[in-house]
C-alpha cells in the first residue's frame, strides 16, 4: 500500500465528482431520493469495506451520506483508500 502523492490525489478528485480532500482525507459526499435509499447505500458500503478491510468513517444525515477515507496505520492517504472510493463510487453511479 503506498502512500499518494499530492499528483495522484489531485489527479483523484479531479476524476471522481463525488469526492474531495480535506486535508489526508478523501471526503465523499452522496445524496439520495430519501432516508431508506440512503441506508441502503451505507449497507453496500459496508459489505465492500468489509471485504476491503478497510473502513471508512461514515455520516447519514436523512437522505445525504458523508464518507470519509484515511489509512489511519499510515496517518496519510493511500492506494488502499482510492481503490476502495472507486468502488463506492460505482454503487452510486
Amino acid at each position: 500500500m503506498a502512500v499518494l502523492t499530492d499528483n495522484q490525489r489531485q489527479s483523484f478528485v479531479q476524476n471522481h465528482r463525488d469526492w474531495s480532500l480535506e486535508g489526508k482525507t478523501l471526503m465523499g459526499e452522496f445524496e439520495f431520493e430519501d432516508f431508506v435509499d440512503a441506508m441502503g447505500f451505507v449497507t453496500s458500503v459496508a459489505l465492500l469495506a468489509e471485504k476491503a478491510e478497510h473502513h471508512p468513517d461514515i455520516d447519514i444525515r436523512w437522505n445525504t451520506v458523508r464518507l470519509a477515507l484515511t489509512t489511519h496505520d499510515e496517518g496519510d492517504l493511500t492506494t488502499k483508500d482510492t481503490e476502495l472510493a472507486d468502488r463506492i463510487g460505482s454503487l452510486y453511479d
